[in-house]
């Protein structure tokens, strides 16, 4: 748990007590803070009072004594419209921020690393996370993925923490200086919660706010929104700015080129690894998530060979282009994060003759995206409310199926792939990809239920290697 000393005395709000805000609960009354604790949902509420603590309703006054408001990422904070209590917090001119804003107050010595990004940024939190480990560095992951940031250990100077940080998370964190920041890569999402396109980009932006003496920016050049907030840093001088990229090469920066990875960082374009090598890393995409930790980790002082180690040996994450298992020839893959057809689009790309799974609800922008990846897909089957919009995008283009639910998707995508690959024995092995393009709040709580509940379903087929019990391959 990190120690919050400065809020000694202070009465405190907590509004929303899921994972974040049991966590921001538990060190402020650790560090001697008054608690005033709600959540919404009472569900969540009777979990909190279960774990021990007391509830403090809004409506029964208390709440303008609050001197800070610790806000969950998940609740508004300024669109579609603040939360009430957020608007009420801000007419008295009581500061609202986040958990991850407590932390950095509470961690002002410590180095930190923190990643962003529409897409891949959990594995490569992981990523950087698991080198520099390996390499033998006292070393924290946490943030918007795995565990709440307060309930990370409390490290000393010499030690790292790896913060994965959602948009929801930087708009509420302004005191963030982060040693190196990371940016992966901006396509339209969450456009409700930040008003648009434009304000999406703005907050993705604030990863690189209060840089230090020496701060790193390490920035991709593979979508226009990123090429243009790295030519602001650039210009602005008050970061080391690396650029990298997972499809083409970059001058002066980190890159893949057939296969291998180049650090061009010292003008001198070294080959520094294999990616054939990293099994876990399929792709362009994980190339530039890659790229991204390798520069990340040099700019902390590891040396090639170290990062290479980590590389090498990293294990991947759950629900990430997951094998689940591979029977009578037909792979099984949990791609359950793919949240967006952006992606989606990615893990597609990885695979030649897919049964593709897909659905759940769908957010702003359509299916665009998919179309060059068609051709890969042998079949198609959807579920979820976006079941009839995801059948419009690809009738004339593919063979599809309205399955409705994951288990009956999942049934028929098992029989097409065992049938083709039995009788198709020298083509390219077929993949039944979970890789749904969309949310899953329609039929599950959230992405790592729908893979769950796929892994449960992929383990329980005739001649599966491991029963639902079991744990992945």
């Amino acid at each position: 748990m990190i120690p919050l000393p400065f809020l000694s005395e202070k009465t405190v709000a907590v509004l929303g007590l899921g994972r974040s805000g049991l966590a921001t609960a538990r060190a402020a009354v650790a560090s001697g803070a008054k608690l005033l604790a709600w959540d919404d949902a009472a569900a969540t509420r009777a979990r909190f009072e279960e774990a021990g603590f007391e509830l403090s309703n809004p409506e029964a006054g208390e709440w303008e004594k609050a001197e800070i408001l610790v806000l969950s990422p998940g609740i508004p904070y300024e669109h579609p419209k603040p939360h009430p209590l957020v608007a009420a917090a801000r007419k008295r001119g009581i500061e609202v921020i986040g958990d991850i804003d407590l932390f950095v107050r509470a961690k002002k010595d410590v180095s930190a690393l923190a990643i962003t990004g529409t897409n891949g940024k959990s594995t490569t939190t992981a990523l950087i996370g698991h080198i520099l480990q390996q390499a033998g560095l006292e070393t924290e992951v946490g943030g918007n993925i795995g565990q709440a940031v307060l309930a990370l250990e409390s490290l000393e100077s010499d030690g790292f923490y790896v913060l994965e940080l959602s948009s929801y998370q930087l708009e509420t964190t302004p005191s963030l200086s982060a040693q190196v920041a990371v940016l992966l890569n901006i396509s339209p999402d969450h456009l409700d919660r930040h008003g648009g396109l434009a304000g999406y980009i703005a907050a993705k932006e604030e990863v690189f706010r209060n840089p230090r003496a020496n701060s790193v920016a390490v920035i991709s050049l593979d979508d226009p929104a990123c090429c243009e907030i790295h030519e602001k840093l650039y210009q602005r001088g008050q970061h080391k700015v690396i650029a990298i990229s997972g499809n083409k090469c970059i001058p002066g920066g980190i890159y893949q080129q057939r296969g291998q990875l180049i650090d061009d960082s010292e003008g001198k374009a070294e080959v520094v690894f294999d990616l054939t090598q990293a099994a876990r890393l399929p792709g362009d995409h994980n190339a530039q998530n890659a790229a991204a930790a390798y520069a990340a980790c040099r700019a902390v002082g590891l040396s090639s060979n170290e990062i290479a180690n980590g590389l090498t040996s990293f294990p991947g994450l759950a629900h990430r282009q997951e094998l689940l298992a591979v029977i009578e020839g037909v792979s099984y893959v949990n791609d359950s994060k793919a949240t967006n057809p952006e992606a989606a689009a990615r893990a597609l790309a990885c695979y030649q003759t897919v049964y593709w799974i897909a659905g759940g609800r769908s957010k702003d922008g359509g299916f665009d995206e998919l179309a060059p990846f068609l051709p890969r897909i042998a079949a198609a089957y959807l579920i979820g409310e976006a079941e009839e919009a995801l059948a419009e995008a690809l009738s004339g283009k593919l063979r599809f199926e309205r399955c409705g639910t994951l288990d009956k998707a999942l049934e028929l995508a098992d029989r097409d792939a065992r049938s083709f690959a039995k009788a198709s024995p020298d083509a390219p092995q077929p993949v039944v990809l979970l890789s749904p393009a969309c949310a899953s709040f329609d039929q599950y709580s959230d992405f790592e239920a729908r893979g769950e509940a796929f892994r449960e379903l992929v383990h329980a087929l005739p001649d599966a290697p491991c029963n639902a019990a079991g744990g992945a391959l």
